[in-house]
């Protein structure tokens, strides 16, 4: 048997390569915000306790230039974790300690690895959801010029797959921006649950001595710090479930357009057509071109909900306090959000190229279509609605067939195909757009002026 050294004494090889896992891979997403929320810790610790600081201002400003040097060797993919190091926290400390000795030996005092980790994902999770929220609004930017561009173009509406009533090509997609909008308002509220800091509840249960934690919550740009300190970390892995969640529901609704777009452009509907660019080809049929985009897009909504509920598991099975099984949370995590965007992109580049087949959208059509509108048509005469349900459904084959342009035209109250609130979807998105903005804004302020740097986290 062997051991390797670390911070924290010798652990046997096995038992390191075990516990530590993909976390050496993981956390090189983490490494910046680590150095971020140890710079903050480090200004507090200045002023604690007031008479005679942890650290002094000279010691906390060599910090400083340590910290800035590490965010810069990972910017230029030089900074690195090795397995003895555990963690990026650990990675982190031995380097400040390498370089300025007694210095790095103190930026631990009042914390653990708990609030240290918890406080990393709620930063990562702050830039990443803001990051989502623009891609949707892209795509969502595609989906209403797609609807405006083909306004006045009729489409059969289905339920059950079958040929229903009249709708457009309007309709449709600006049904999934609007789905897109509110999955939008969920990220935005997952958002704010993500913005309180749990740094300095420590290993769950405060330290004896008044820290300020508002302060370092204010430093980081949170809106507040968690109160509770063993909520704070009790609050790991719920706060990333809820944030999957949103996740999921965007995925959600990309399923539901790739599902639709998979069926509108197959040969018998042939509604839609995508570039040959986006579709892949047989090993073995020369003339096929497969969107394969929207059939990965569909089943990687799956993982994504297999991500959140595999956090939602881990979570469910443990007790109060940290324990070591919300390690294995942060890869589902991490790989949720990074899908989702990437399904959000591809799905935008998707929409963009997207052209309409007026003439087969039109052939379509046939009488019985119109057949819901007809029983209307008799009630504005005068008949009952069951009366004159029974009368169409009665002599379906007497239907005459109209002029679909003409049907859609007829349909202007709220939200119908001729009654879209054009003006809802750009307001709704621009209040998005603006609440993302305002946070970036923000967000990278407090940042820089923490590092005393103009610090790019978007």
């Amino acid at each position: 048997m062997s051991a390797k050294e670390t911070i924290l004494g010798n652990i046997d090889d096995a038992v390191l390569n075990f516990t530590v896992g993909k976390d050496i891979f993981l956390d090189k997403l983490l490494v910046d915000f680590d150095c971020i929320s140890t710079a903050a810790h480090a200004q507090m610790l200045t002023k604690v306790p007031k008479k005679n600081p942890i650290l002094t201002l000279e010691e906390y400003n060599l910090l400083l230039i340590s910290l800035n040097k590490i965010i810069k060797l990972n910017s230029d993919k030089k900074f690195q974790i090795r397995l003895s190091d555990q963690d990026v926290h650990m990675a982190i400390e031995k380097r400040i300690t390498k370089e300025h000795g007694d210095l790095g030996k103190k930026i631990h005092t009042f914390r653990s690895r708990n609030d240290q980790i918890a406080t990393d994902l709620r930063l990562y999770s702050k830039k990443e959801l803001l990051k989502t929220l623009d891609i949707s609004l892209k795509l969502i930017d595609a989906l209403v010029f797609f609807g405006k561009k083909n306004k006045n173009i009729p489409m059969v509406g289905r339920t059950h797959m079958h040929p229903a009533m009249p709708s457009s090509v309007a309709l449709w997609a600006t049904a999934h921006a609007e789905s897109l909008l509110d999955d939008c308002d969920h990220l935005l509220s997952s958002y704010d649950l993500n913005d309180q800091c749990p740094l300095g509840s420590a290993a769950s249960y405060g330290v004896p001595c008044d820290i300020d934690r508002n302060l370092t919550s204010n430093l980081l740009g949170f809106s507040k710090p968690t109160h509770n300190v063993l909520y704070a970390n009790n609050s790991r892995g719920k706060i990333e479930s809820i944030i999957m969640s949103s996740m999921s529901q965007l995925m959600l609704t990309l399923s539901r357009i790739s599902q639709d777009l998979l069926i509108f452009t197959m040969p018998e509907f042939d509604y839609f057509s995508v570039s040959a660019d986006f579709c892949t080809g047989s090993s073995i049929m020369p003339q096929k071109n497969n969107l394969d985009i929207c059939e990965l897009i569909r089943a990687k909504s799956s993982s994504v909900k297999s991500n959140e509920l595999t956090i939602y598991e881990i979570v469910k099975s443990s007790p109060s306090g940290y324990n070591r099984d919300l390690q294995e949370a942060k890869q589902s995590f991490i790989e949720g959000i990074l899908t989702t965007q990437s399904c959000l992109k591809i799905m935008n580049l998707l929409i963009s190229t997207l052209k309409v087949n007026k003439k087969n959208l039109i052939k379509s059509f046939d009488s019985q279509v119109f057949a819901t509108d007809r029983a209307l048509e008799l009630v504005a005469d005068g008949k009952s609605f069951r009366d004159a349900y029974y009368e169409v459904k009665n002599n379906l084959n007497d239907l005459s067939d109209i002029n679909p342009a003409d049907a859609i035209k007829n349909k202007t109250h709220l939200g119908a195909p001729y009654g879209l609130d054009w003006n809802n979807y750009s307001e709704r998105k621009k209040n998005i757009s603006k609440c993302c903005k305002r946070e970036k804004l923000n967000f990278e302020k407090k940042i820089s002026k923490l590092l005393n740097f103009p610090y790019e986290i978007f």
